[in-house]
């Protein structure tokens, strides 16, 4: 009997040995609240329900399809996407520093190899680094950083190795959220959004103020759209910071210089601090535009911006061309932070002692990768080339594709990994999703899940205007699969327009 009490997730008693009951200490009534507003959607219940399926198919249960394809979240190695060599080499290298003695590799490898080994304790990746990540891994990301941003100057010391992007970006939020009542700290984040956004800012009991952006428009960020939000967040709280995503996750576009400028003309003129979630930097796909980091656009804008706005910049290994997800390697660049504040971060980031120091030794391959006179350059380019080219393709397939569809529109996937098409959803279907106590595009991406295998993440996880629908899905499947994909979504969403909307005209 104890063992199926204990069984029982809704249990909140166990049996003692003397027969009397004890109460659970943690129960659905005693936990952090903030724990449970928190949501995220990219792994929220279709995932959960996809992976019972996929499990139920290798147990010979029997399903209207064969595999479940996973476009619900953007992990690339996960689709197939190839490592790149030079990458794993040096790692591998670094974490057997035996290999430096094998001809199988080349010596920029091992250069690279040595040079990290040499900034670590015991020279070993198993050591801890110092809690903002090797010293010379922090400057190799700011000669990166300078490189790009065309002569813009980076100084390491502002540079802080990451877990992902991820724990940049909360650590910074913590850092921000303070005050009580309409003293609270506001953030402003972009509707679509990222999930990992309200996800901590329920966490930190933040004041979440949503600015929306303009789907007719590309997916565009409206500077008056700023000013309306900020404006009625100020009614409720304190807004204190602003985050921007460019490349947009899950929108795909790619913001323009003037609109950045704008933007941070905007935090200038209310005081507000700036995240800019930079991870898919390099995934730009529009031959028509290009990436422009927030530095770079805040340093052109002259000193009275660039030596005042507080700016925080976030890059990672597990997008652009790598997609090495699992490393959990990233970085952060914060620039004009108070002194004192400086050495709270500092802090704030030696609790949990270090990143993954293999991550870091990833990262820093993806800021220091082989130069054209070094042996490896050939092949790292050709890779390279070829995963960025293979998404330019697949991007273009999904929205050409999507837009065929009746009752779909999508706008172009100008960058990042995601396809955020607008779906039409018969008022039939949604009087029942509410029935079901359900969004709309919830139980359209569940109905899609049970009857053809394909797992997206509906848009709701991700903030929509008030009476739109919409999903997320990657372009990350390879080609082949991503056309049994769009054919398969194709052949769905007509079926299910016929089924709830017979006497309605589908609208584009």
């Amino acid at each position: 009997m104890s063992s199926q009490v204990n069984d029982t997730a809704e249990a909140t008693v166990i049996l003692r040995e003397n027969g009397k009951m004890r109460e659970k200490t943690l129960t659905m009534d005693t936990l952090n609240p903030q724990v449970k507003a928190v949501e995220y959607a990219v792994r929220g219940p279709i995932v959960t329900k996809a992976g019972d399926i996929e499990r139920g198919l290798q147990q010979g249960q029997k399903h209207p399809f064969t595999e479940v394809i996973k476009a619900n979240i953007g992990d690339s190695h996960a689709m197939g996407q190839k490592p790149i060599t030079f990458l794993r080499q040096v790692v591998a290298l670094c974490s057997f520093p035996e290999l430096l003695n094998s001809p199988s590799f080349p010596e920029d490898a091992k250069q690279r190899a040595r040079r990290i080994l040499q900034g670590c304790g015991g020279q070993s990746l198993g050591s801890y680094s110092a809690s903002q990540g090797v010293d010379c891994i922090r400057q190799d990301v700011a000669v990166y950083i300078e490189q790009r941003d065309k002569g813009v100057p980076a100084d390491w010391d502002n540079i802080y190795l990451t877990t992902g992007a991820s724990d940049g970006i909360v650590s910074i939020l913590k850092m921000l959220v303070s005050g009580q009542g309409r003293s609270r700290s506001g953030v402003m984040i972009p509707i679509p959004q990222y999930p990992l956004y309200s996800a901590a800012i329920s966490e930190l009991e933040a004041v979440q103020i949503n600015y929306y952006l303009d789907e007719d428009n590309c997916w565009a960020l409206d500077i008056n759209e700023l000013h309306r939000a900020y404006q009625a967040a100020k009614e409720h709280c304190h807004p204190r910071v602003i985050c921007i995503i460019n490349p947009g996750n899950p929108t795909g576009q790619v913001q323009s210089r003037k609109c950045i400028e704008e933007v941070l003309h905007f935090a200038y003129e209310e005081n507000l601090f700036v995240m800019s979630d930079e991870v898919y930097q390099d995934n730009v796909y529009s031959p028509d535009l290009q990436f422009h980091s927030f530095k770079k656009v805040l340093y052109e804008m002259g000193p009275e911006y660039f030596n005042t706005v507080e700016l925080a910049s976030f890059h990672s290994t597990s997008k652009g061309y790598s997609g090495e997800c699992g490393f959990r390697g990233g970085y952060m660049e914060v620039l004009n932070l108070d002194l004192e504040v400086k050495a709270q971060l500092v802090k704030l980031l030696s609790v949990r002692l270090c990143p993954p120091v293999s991550g870091q030794a990833a990262m820093d391959v993806i800021v220091n990768p082989p130069l054209p006179h070094e042996p490896s350059y050939l092949q790292f380019h050709k890779e390279k080339s070829a995963v960025l080219g293979a998404l330019a393709e697949k991007a273009q397939m999904t929205e050409q594709t999507l837009n065929t569809v009746p009752g779909i529109k999508c706008n172009p996937v100008q960058g990042a990994m995601y396809a955020f098409p607008r779906i039409f959803i018969p008022p039939r279907a949604v009087e029942e999703a509410k029935s079901l106590g359900m969004s709309p595009d919830m139980m359209y991406c569940l109905r899609l899940l049970e009857e053809t295998g394909i797992c997206l993440v509906p848009g709701s996880g991700f903030g929509q205007r008030e009476g739109t629908y919409h999903f997320r899905m990657t372009i990350l499947p390879t080609t082949e699969k991503l056309k049994v994909l769009l054919e398969k979504l194709r052949d769905f969403h007509i079926k299910f327009l016929k089924e709830y909307a017979s006497l309605e005209e589908p609208k584009r």
